[in-house]
């Protein structure tokens, strides 16, 4: 149950969309016009003055592909589709006609009367008295509420004076009792053709081919599949450029996070500084860092009983400074065996350079010049 609020709502929003109907054609109102029109009405076009469509020769709309910042945001707008709507009229909004009784007990007499009052309207169609058919066949199907005929052949007239929701009512309680039946296809189809809903009627019309062809059923194709083929062709189209757009997002997201890993990366090699090594995991998490920013990285192995690593730490903390661009690491064979067991050190200090995940060079000693002659060489080679 809505509380009184939400109807209160409801109703400035109609009164609102009674005093200015092409409110309905807001992109965000496309479920709502899509639900009116499901029961039938006729949603009206918005009305072009002479500027409008100066404004539409000058400017054309352009689906070439575009970049993420050429859309204002991540939902495509769809243009309205050119139909021909020439035929199309305003849905009936009188009362639901008198349906039977599905559940009442239907005997031979009332079969029969039945069948009497519906040769009373066929004389009456013939004669064009329409409201007079329509009241036979309405005591028809009081009757023998089940009979499918008697629905769809009621739901012809309603088309005759014009009012297709009615006879889409009748053609619906006609294919619920005979899901085979041609003429309950061909009238809904055809009303749904009189309210613009091309598609739906498209599909009721071939099925009603299929089943029972006549002229008239062919007439009224050549007009319904035009429109459903540019309401097709439309659809197709906007499906695929919100697929172009969702491909867009997920690059944008993909180069997002490409970049935000690189930012992480870049800040877990503190630029300037020489950075401690105590395991094998740690100094593959800064290799794979040093991979994706696309730096050097010198990987300097010493011991605290070392002699020339005691003249080369500082030597090494200075060139660290001076390049800011190389990853200075630095592995106490004591405190990280397993480290230098891996890369088979077997004197310190030594410099093992690597570029892209792979060693490219080393220094073995303590010699200033080739360390410095290295890293000048590897650090600009790439």
């Amino acid at each position: 149950m809505m509380d009184a609020n939400q109807v209160a709502e409801l109703r400035r929003f109609v009164e609102k969309l009674q005093s200015n109907p092409s409110i309905l054609h807001d992109p965000s109102l496309v479920f709502f016009k899509e639900y009116l029109r499901s029961l039938g009405a006729q949603v009206p076009k918005i009305e072009k003055t002479e500027r409008d469509y100066e404004d539409m020769t000058e400017t054309k709309p352009n689906f070439s592909p575009k970049h993420d910042d050429d859309y204002d945001d991540d939902d495509v707008m769809e243009s309205d589709v050119e139909l021909d709507n020439s035929d199309v009229i305003e849905p009936d909004n009188d009362s639901p006609q008198p349906m039977g009784d599905p559940t009442a007990e239907v005997t031979d007499d009332n079969r029969d009367d039945a069948q009497l009052e519906k040769c009373k309207a066929m004389e009456a169609i013939s004669d064009g008295k329409f409201e007079e058919a329509t009241e036979h066949l309405t005591k028809a199907v009081m009757l023998n509420p089940t009979s499918a005929i008697l629905y769809a052949t009621r739901a012809s007239v309603f088309l005759k004076v014009k009012k297709p929701t009615a006879a889409i009512r009748d053609a619906n309680e006609a294919l619920q009792f005979n899901p085979d039946s041609a003429k309950g296809y061909k009238s809904r189809g055809m009303a749904r053709a009189m309210l613009g809903q091309w598609e739906e009627a498209a599909a009721d019309l071939h099925v009603a081919s299929k089943l029972d062809y006549d002229e008239e059923i062919g007439t009224m194709l050549k007009k319904v599949e035009p429109n459903a083929k540019r309401i097709e062709e439309h659809r197709r189209k906007y499906q695929r450029l919100r697929k172009e757009k969702e491909l867009q997002r997920a690059e944008r997201e993909r180069q997002q996070q490409q970049e935000a890993q690189e930012r992480e990366a870049q800040a877990s090699l503190k630029e300037g500084q020489v950075i401690s090594i105590h395991s094998t995991s740690e100094l593959e998490a800064k290799k794979k860092a040093a991979k994706k920013a696309s730096r050097l990285l010198i990987l300097y192995f010493t011991a605290t009983w070392c002699g020339p690593c005691r003249y080369m730490s500082p030597l090494y903390s200075n060139l660290a400074t001076q390049h800011p661009r190389v990853v200075f690491l630095k592995v106490d064979i004591d405190e990280a065996n397993d480290v230098a067991a891996s890369w088979n050190i077997s004197s310190v200090p030594t410099f093992c350079f690597i570029r892209d995940g792979k060693e490219v060079d080393k220094v073995v000693g303590a010699d200033k010049g080739s360390l410095e002659q290295k890293i000048a060489q590897h650090s600009t080679s790439k």
